[in-house]
């Protein structure tokens, strides 16, 4: 009995101690002491800040998302790891889950390499792997396969596809293994949905969990160019965000608002530590540090008119391929265009629609195709696209006039129809085409009416007067001045252009000797020549006119918000990029000349009973070469720039069509908008777009 009594005592007392031990050691000693699990480390990004336009209008927040993830080190313990990846794949086959995959060898035989598929860094983690295997770096691709089907033990009798996709799978869960990759757990497969997930569990295969994170969603069908795209870093990339404290595997901006404020829309990523046995239970889970969402970013655009920006220039462009314009009903081989709406007193860019365009929502999906069209949709030609500028450039001819060639608003030519000036070169006005000339007119009228003739010969007369007197070319200083050929100061990329002179002329010929000749002056007064500006550009000089001289910096940014919305972090402040010192005879010449051109002038069918006093100039721009579908030749180029009220200016509008003939016609892209400004108290009538997510 005392024997069997010490053994019971005994026992009890091994389940006591077991039970204290259980209790009282803390779960991170429990899972180092087992020596049958595995401690690994997750990045954990944290959401990124979102969009908004100037009213508060969400433009682009997140949605949770959920990614299949498999560890390794679980999977390899379950005794048939090519079964169970096997079976894995073919449920993603069935439920339609695309899998990402690096491995750089082709799908079908003869086997080949397809390094050009994968950034430098894949390519590198690629190398890494050969070294690891010590696998002679130029082994052919079908050597390559021969030999991992018998390292991965995968039996003879499978299909070569189904050799192929788990090969590709192991190759990934291998690589994470290799030292000095950083790469964390295989992500098989992204933003998968609840059903395919519930499928997918049901497999019940160890080492294949969920993880959860965020995606993009997007409010709006509108303003696709400006808000731009994320994605995964690229090699120089990560060389300067690894500066930032950025995770390997961190979204970033690539394109737009995306990338122009990257800084403030970023979150902070945290550090996930998680501890699991060979079976694949999660012993332990806990946080190094916590992630942190980014911050809000609030745009100066009013998505309420970027959307009727966007349909009034569609609707012209669509018009125009349809019915044409004019007499000869040119303009039907019109191909894309852009309009830019800035604020005239603090440089804030209202809207700024460029077509064709595309469809954000379904970016991923759509960009071969987007790529390969010939309408070129991903480019944003309000900034990237230069053209020239036309007849739109004439009010920096008649401020050099008046400026530096001595010239009065009220100084009279008489139009002859063709300039003869020289014997060599004798361009003609542009009603002479049409068998008629501008009769005697004044600076002001000349500008209404948009006399070639005029301009001829006051440009003529100032650049001459201006080389004796400072030796330089008054057209470049003015132009410069307002903005021509300048950055505008926007965030997101833009082209800068160029101006009409002798220096780029000789750089653009490679020629020092080049030469700038009476020819080359004649051109670039009525804008033609060198000059290359784009829409923003073009709308920055027609609000520098509109502020007599003074031009601010186009800006995207409004004001930057703290992620819950509780702290303002930042707000922009209007800053003056260029002034120029008008006399007030300039300023009288270019107020009532864009005014008359709505009266009497070019404009004055579109624009005459406008209930809003607008000033405004129409342009139409000769080219040579080809356009940005890479088609050459056809109509003339069309421009159209205007600021409202004209006594009073609040707003600056730029319209520009490739091949779209005739500039009075783009006022009818300028009145939806004028309307939708006007409309209100408040001038601005805010309606939530519909929400294209799903």
């Amino acid at each position: 009995m005392v024997v069997l009594i010490g053994i019971i005592v005994s026992v009890m007392c091994v389940f006591l101690l077991r039970m204290y031990t259980l209790a009282a050691v803390s779960p991170d000693e429990r899972a180092v002491a087992d020596a049958d699990s595995m401690t690994y480390q997750t990045t954990v990004e944290g959401a990124r800040g979102c969009i908004l336009d100037r009213n508060g209008n969400v433009l682009v927040s997140n949605r949770a998302t959920y990614n299949i993830v498999i560890i390794n080190y679980v999977l390899a313990n379950t005794g048939a790891p090519n079964e169970n990846i096997l079976k894995l794949l073919q449920m993603c086959q069935q439920l339609g889950i695309e899998c990402q995959s690096h491995f750089p060898v082709t799908k079908t035989r003869p086997y080949e390499y397809d390094m050009q598929s994968l950034n430098t860094t894949w390519q590198n983690y690629f190398r890494m792997f050969l070294n690891n295997r010590d696998y002679d770096l130029d082994i052919s691709a079908s050597t390559l396969m021969r030999n991992l089907r018998e390292a991965y033990r995968i039996p003879n009798d499978w299909d070569a596809d189904d050799v192929y996709n788990v090969i590709a799978v192991r190759y990934e869960l291998e690589l994470r293994s290799v030292d000095n990759t950083g790469l964390e757990n295989y992500m098989l497969a992204k933003d998968v949905d609840a059903e395919a997930l519930a499928a997918v569990a049901e497999l019940g295969i160890p080492g294949v969990i969920v993880q959860s994170g965020t995606v993009r969603e997007y409010k709006t069908a509108y303003a696709a160019h400006l808000l731009g795209t994320i994605g995964a870093m690229g090699p120089d990339e990560w060389a300067e965000y690894q500066q930032k404290d950025y995770a390997m595997n961190a979204m970033i901006g690539t394109s737009g608002i995306e990338k122009a404020f990257e800084e403030y829309l970023h979150g902070t990523s945290g550090t996930k530590i998680t501890t699991v046995s060979a079976t694949g239970d999660v012993l332990n889970e806990y946080y190094t540090s916590l992630p942190q969402p980014g911050n809000n970013v609030e745009t100066t655009i009013d998505i309420s008119l970027q959307a009727t920006a966007e349909q009034a220039l569609e609707k012209v462009i669509l018009d125009l391929r349809e019915n044409g314009v004019g007499k000869k009903k040119e303009g039907k081989d019109a191909e894309g265009g852009a309009v830019v709406v800035q604020q005239v007193k603090t440089g804030e860019v209202l809207a700024c629609a460029s077509y064709p365009t595309f469809n954000l929502s379904t970016y991923s999906e759509d960009i071969v195709e987007l790529s390969q069209d010939e309408t070129s949709p991903l480019i944003n030609r309000a900034l990237i696209n230069t053209y020239p500028p036309g007849s739109i450039y004439k009010m920096v001819t008649a401020i050099a006039a008046i400026e530096y060639g001595h010239y009065s608003p009220y100084h009279e030519i008489t139009d002859q129809g063709v300039y003869t000036f020289y014997d060599s070169f004798q361009p003609k006005c542009w009603i002479w085409s049409n068998g008629g000339t501008h009769g005697t007119i004044d600076m002001r009228q000349a500008i209404a009416h948009s006399c070639n003739y005029y301009f001829y010969e006051v440009g003529r007369v100032t650049y001459d007067t201006a080389q004796k007197e400072i030796g330089a070319n008054p057209f470049d200083i003015v132009a410069k001045a307002l903005g021509l050929g300048e950055p505008t100061g926007v965030e997101l990329d833009e082209a800068t252009g160029m101006r009409a002179n002798a220096e780029n002329k000789a750089k653009l010929y490679e020629n020092d000797d080049a030469g700038w000749y009476g020819a080359d002056v004649l051109q670039a007064v009525i804008g033609q020549s060198l000059n290359r500006f784009t829409p923003m550009q073009m709308c920055s000089y027609v609000q520098a006119l509109a502020n007599q001289g003074t031009r601010y910096e186009a800006t995207f940014l409004s004001r930057v918000i703290s992620w819950d919305y509780q702290d303002l972090l930042l707000e922009h402040e209007p800053t003056v990029a260029s002034r120029i010192e008008l006399s007030d005879e300039a300023k009288l010449c270019i107020s009532e000349g864009m005014y008359l051109t709505t009266q009497e002038g070019t404009a004055a069918d579109y624009l005459r009973y406008y209930p809003v006093k607008v000033a405004c100039k129409t342009g139409t721009a000769q080219w040579q070469g080809t356009t940005s579908t890479g088609s050459f030749g056809g109509s003339d180029h069309a421009s159209f720039v205007l600021y409202a009220p004209a006594d009073d200016p609040e707003i600056a509008i730029a319209v520009y069509v490739e091949k779209g003939s005739q500039g009075g016609n783009l006022a009818n892209v300028c009145i939806p908008i004028l309307d939708a400004y006007f409309s209100s108290a408040t001038h601005y009538e805010t309606v939530m777009t519909e929400n294209t997510a799903d």
